[in-house]
């Protein structure tokens, strides 16, 4: 089987742009990966496409050209990128295709998202009862988290004010403001312990990956940078996951956990080779949780980590290096592959202002959404 190689990636800035569809965004992020692999669009073999609000992301192809390529979309809520990149992935190493874009877009109203809970396999009294918010899941979690470890609320404020200092570096953020830990405590609280400034967005943006099968990468790139491996995982029934609406007597792993085990043994590699990781940050809680579902610490180690500046840009494993989702936000099929191009960007040692000093050879990308879905992937130069 074929190995992978990623030789381009291209990122629309996230934030908010009226009047402009999530297709036009998508099809600047596609352009901006196909330059960045010196390919033309009608160099791609097959793409890709994963959106929460574009029902059909192939109609991009009437921005960039009606080639006649198959064109796959798919959904997975906030692993919609992973499950892209792995379906990619996938057809490279069959053998079916050579050169293939992944692309994520979505274009997200102000405000949480709202749906009906029978959609998410939860009774309707979930919802009639005001218990269906992701923001009430969150802050159970780590509260529940925080008691079992001894994690502190100043631990929490801290990993939102390196997101926000890191966004501030980062000129495709969507929030550039630098925000101190006192801010951040003191700003409203909406599901306890998480404030405002805890929180990620909703908001809109697209990013676009390219792929081929790694014997022709360095045909187009000097500075690929190989898919390892990539997977995704739901829930075990035990595991305590969003809308989840009660909790079982014997506790199981989360679905991140299971996931990211079978990364690495599918990349063949450890957690103790990783040298920069994207986690997702839906909240901040959740950054603290996913450092050690991924294996990057023991459970209770976060708050001395974290302290010592491990976490940041210069330190000894940097997280979220271009602000994560707290900075970015979240558009919802574009945020993994965010996720890729920051790595990408690292690991060609090219971030400027937010470059990690030495630069990374390994790296390790997190997604994990409702209802208890995960996607992980590992990446090598």
């Amino acid at each position: 089987m074929s190995d992978v190689a990623i030789i381009g990636v291209g990122l629309h800035p996230f934030g908010r742009y009226p009047g402009k569809s999530a297709l036009t965004m998508g099809a600047e992020a596609a352009r901006l990966a196909l330059a960045d692999a010196g390919l033309a669009w009608p160099d791609v073999d097959f793409a890709v496409g994963g959106s929460f609000e574009v029902d059909q992301p192939d109609a991009v192809v009437a921005e960039l050209g009606m080639t006649g390529l198959p064109f796959t979309n798919v959904y997975n809520g906030c692993a919609t990128a992973g499950s892209a990149l792995a379906l990619a992935a996938q057809q490279i190493r069959l053998g079916e295709h050579r050169i293939g874009l992944v692309l994520g877009l979505d274009k997200h109203e102000g405000g949480a998202f709202t749906a009906d809970p029978t959609a998410y396999a939860c009774p309707a009294w979930y919802g009639e009862m005001g218990l269906f918010l992701t923001t009430k899941f969150f802050g159970m979690k780590i509260n529940r988290y925080m008691h079992d470890h001894g994690i502190t609320q100043q631990t929490l404020a801290r990993v939102a004010a390196k997101a926000y200092a890191n966004g501030a570096v980062n000129p495709t953020a969507f929030r550039r403001t630098a925000l101190s830990e006192e801010e951040i405590l003191s700003s409203r609280m909406l599901n306890f312990p998480l404030t405002q400034y805890m929180f990620c967005s909703p908001d809109e943006g697209a990013a676009a990956v390219v792929v081929c099968d790694a014997d022709i990468a360095r045909r187009y790139t000097d500075t690929p940078v190989y898919l390892r491996s990539v997977v995704t995982r739901t829930r075990r029934y035990g595991a305590f996951e969003v809308h989840t609406p009660s909790a079982a007597l014997e506790h199981v792993p989360a679905p991140t956990v299971e996931a990211a085990r079978a990364a690495y043994e599918a990349a063949g590699i450890g957690p103790e080779d990783v040298q920069i990781a994207q986690l997702q940050d839906t909240d901040a809680g959740n950054e603290v949780m996913h450092m050690a579902e991924v294996g990057l610490c023991a459970d209770g180690e976060q708050n001395e980590l974290i302290a010592a500046g491990a976490t940041t840009i210069t330190g000894s494993l940097p997280v979220n290096t271009d602000g994560g989702l707290i900075a970015n936000g979240e558009p919802v099929g574009a945020s993994g592959l965010r996720q890729v191009h920051e790595l990408v960007t690292q690991m060609r040692g090219r971030a400027g202002d937010r470059q990690v000093p030495s630069v990374p050879r390994v790296g390790l990308a997190q997604l994990y959404g409702a209802p208890g879905v995960a996607a992980v992937s590992i990446l090598t130069t």
